[in-house]
């Protein structure tokens, strides 16, 4: 992978935002306050390019230097882009092609985590040409409260809380009828909560000009500890938790509940005690290690009433919206938006 040796406020960038995905609305909020960020930071050659069957050119047309990437969901987040930008030798922020691919689909995400001996709820795949059996597999599903999930979409889209034994199977099928497989997940009682981890070459700080902050963790390793292939020395920081208390009717935090402004109350940092505080920032940590991400994401889980803390999902590409949870952490740890842009844009410079 081709990666930028020397950013500068020269530097052709293309915010790659919008796409084909459910998630479009929120991933071209997300570009637009990027972009307007870049600007604000002197890069006077960002331009915003809307993805879609055409991005190569658009990409050859404007001369594209290094690829900022605001795109969610499909298409976006799951290694297609970034497999077209390998092809083009386009350096490009966030994860690379397999660790976007796999934490994009659920099941994989948690093959990996299992095999690193990390926590999750107990959870059960179904495919679309399962169908045959589905009644099969439904009665073997555990009883509710049940999340049912689909296999490859981010942002809430898609899921559900059951709590009704008679709701399940026709919300299961009608997930597997919609986007081809669903995944069905105990439901943990706790504390929704969520994380966002920094990745950085060593020397660089994330906050305060000195790498530390209010709340978080750092932490090093060498680069064959997380992927990297240059044998740089990088700096993985964990922010400040937020906990999440959704507000609208689905009772969890869901895709209104993300995007809608008074549907959710975020605590910040979340009422954790400064031991769980610990475990939950070095498991995220972990995580992002597990799945060779590169950059930043954001990690969710859940901090359950049995003392457990539980991995739900790992997002490679997080919102950068105003009511996005990223930005939120990183400025309770003394990052404002615009240093957060610039942070991301510096990832452009990690190997894959």
């Amino acid at each position: 992978m081709k990666v930028a040796e020397k950013i500068t406020k020269q530097t052709r960038i293309g915010v790659l935002y919008g796409g084909l995905s459910n998630e479009r609305e929120v991933s071209l909020r997300s570009g637009k306050n990027c972009f307007n960020a870049l600007k604000r930071l002197g890069y006077e050659n960002a331009v915003l390019i809307d993805v879609g069957e055409n991005l190569s050119e658009e990409l050859k047309n404007h001369k594209i230097e290094v690829a900022f990437l605001c795109l969610h969901g499909r298409f976006g987040e799951d290694g297609t882009v970034q497999g077209l930008l390998e092809l083009l030798k386009i350096p490009y922020t966030g994860s690379g092609v397999l660790a976007s691919a796999l934490s994009m689909n659920k099941p994989l995400t948690k093959r990996v985590l299992l095999s690193q001996e990390l926590p999750f709820p107990r959870s059960y795949v179904i495919q679309e040409n399962d169908g045959q059996c589905l009644d099969e597999y439904l009665a073997k599903l555990p009883a509710p409260p049940v999340m049912v999930k689909p296999l490859n979409e981010g942002s809430s889209v898609g899921v559900y809380k059951i709590d009704k034994a008679e709701e399940l199977a026709d919300c299961v099928k009608k997930t597997i009828k919609e986007f081809g497989g669903a995944i069905v997940e105990n439901y943990v009682e706790g504390q929704e909560i969520t994380i966002g981890v920094l990745e950085d070459l060593h020397g660089h700080s994330h906050a305060n000009g000195n790498g530390t902050s209010n709340g978080s963790s750092n932490s090093s390793s060498n680069s064959n500890g997380n992927g990297n292939g240059k044998g740089h020395k990088e700096t993985l920081t964990a922010l400040p938790i937020l906990e999440l208390i959704p507000k609208s009717k689905a009772g969890f935090y869901d895709y209104e509940a993300k995007y809608t402004k008074g549907l959710t109350e975020f605590v910040l940092p979340a009422k954790l005690s400064d031991t769980r505080t610990k475990e939950a920032q070095e498991l995220a940590k972990k995580t992002f290690r597990a799945l060779n991400c590169s950059g930043y994401a954001r990690v969710d889980m859940i901090a359950g009433k049995d003392g457990n803390t539980y991995i739900l999902e790992v997002n490679t590409l997080p919102g950068m919206t105003d009511t996005s949870d990223l930005p939120a952490m990183a400025e309770v740890a003394g990052i404002s938006y615009d240093a957060l842009v610039e942070r991301i844009l510096v990832s452009a410079g990690l190997d894959k």
